[in-house]
């Protein structure tokens, strides 16, 4: 196999997934079955396929984890700092999606997988706090504009408001 001159970094990436259950806004979670962060809280995700892109990689990784399928996400940002992965020189492109809270189910290289509201989110792995505050913020932006599309399922404009709350506060933190 042909090796470059120049080492590459690898790409991952990662979902923030908001949930909302009627009353309060969560985010889905894993808890990491394997190193590094055994054990340790963060957002579904990993490596990028060779034959795939970013969102199809993101659909993937995050039904593989937690079972949930999601159809509209939209892309965050990418996160390129270069020791965010301790394994290697590792680039996230981050999404995210607003949905209805539904059951998950951990598999994959997750332990478990479960909602948090936002006002109870654990100590996260890796940047994942960062990519979550950012998420946040941008949900809130998008929804005072009522721009984007980025939610996987029908909400009220009550619902909305109450989202775009809980997201605002959470920002702001």
């Amino acid at each position: 196999m042909y090796t470059y001159k120049y080492p590459h970094p690898a790409v991952t990436t990662d979902c923030v997934v908001f949930g909302f259950d009627g009353v309060k806004l969560n985010v889905l979670l894993i808890e990491r079955g394997g190193e590094p962060y055994k054990g340790c809280w963060a957002l579904p995700g990993g490596f990028l396929n060779i034959d795939e892109d970013a969102p199809t990689g993101a659909r993937r990784e995050l039904e593989e984890e937690t079972g949930l399928q999601v159809n509209n996400i939209e892309q965050l940002a990418a996160f390129t700092t270069v020791d965010r992965d301790p394994r290697e020189r590792v680039i996230s492109v981050a999404y995210f999606t607003l949905t209805r809270i539904s059951q998950v189910t951990a598999a994959d290289d997750a332990a478990r997988a479960q909602w948090f509201s936002l006002d109870n989110v654990p100590e996260l792995a890796f940047d994942h706090k960062e990519i979550l505050e950012l998420a946040c913020n941008r949900l809130s932006q998008l929804l005072k504009l009522k721009s984007g599309n980025f939610t996987d399922s029908d909400f009220t404009y009550e619902e909305l408001d109450m989202i775009y709350y809980a997201a605002l506060t959470r920002s702001r933190r």
